[in-house]
């Protein structure tokens, strides 16, 4: 079931629980797809489900980890190249979902555990508040779901913005 942002809930709560919404989304569009519909190129630059699973990973570390001076796993490709895009021959549909996994487990730890008015340092030298992560990374990820959801379309006809009860 589809978790709802509460209509009366705490800035913080509703915050997480609308990036978590958007989060579930973007592991829902690879159901039911094999590993070659995931990984397909979709669009002239080479945009694929399992490439933009992987970015959001890369950038679920970034933001929430790097920022605030919090450990992170070593990255094996270079998300200034673009590569985070990308999905290597050697890199399976399950190492990456994985991958999205740990990244949003430590980016909950840093929410649950930051105050919002926490600043931290983002990767392009700005001071960035928790708040303002959180804002960020919903508009991120909801973008990137509505991507997949347009690739998801065009791969098998599927669509939707969440998954129905």
């Amino acid at each position: 079931m589809t978790r709802r942002v509460p209509f009366t809930g705490d800035e913080k709560q509703s915050l997480h629980i609308s990036l978590d919404r958007h989060r579930d989304v973007v592991l829902w569009k690879l159901d039911g797809l094999d590993d070659d519909q995931l990984r397909r190129p979709m669009t002239p630059s080479g945009t694929s489900l399992l490439g933009l699973v992987k970015h959001l990973a890369c950038v679920e570390y970034g933001w929430f980890c790097d920022t605030f001076g919090r450990e992170a796993e070593p990255l094996w490709f270079d998300p200034f190249e673009n590569e985070d895009m990308a999905v290597g021959p050697g890199e399976t549909t399950a190492a990456i979902v994985d991958f999205y996994g740990r990244a949003r487990a430590a980016a909950d730890r840093a929410v649950l555990e930051l105050p919002l008015e926490t600043p931290g340092t983002s990767w392009n030298g700005n001071k960035v508040s928790l708040r303002w992560v959180l804002i960020h990374m919903v508009e991120e990820t909801a973008r990137h779901a509505g991507q997949m959801d347009i690739l998801r379309e065009l791969i098998d006809g599927a669509t939707g913005d969440h998954p129905r009860a």
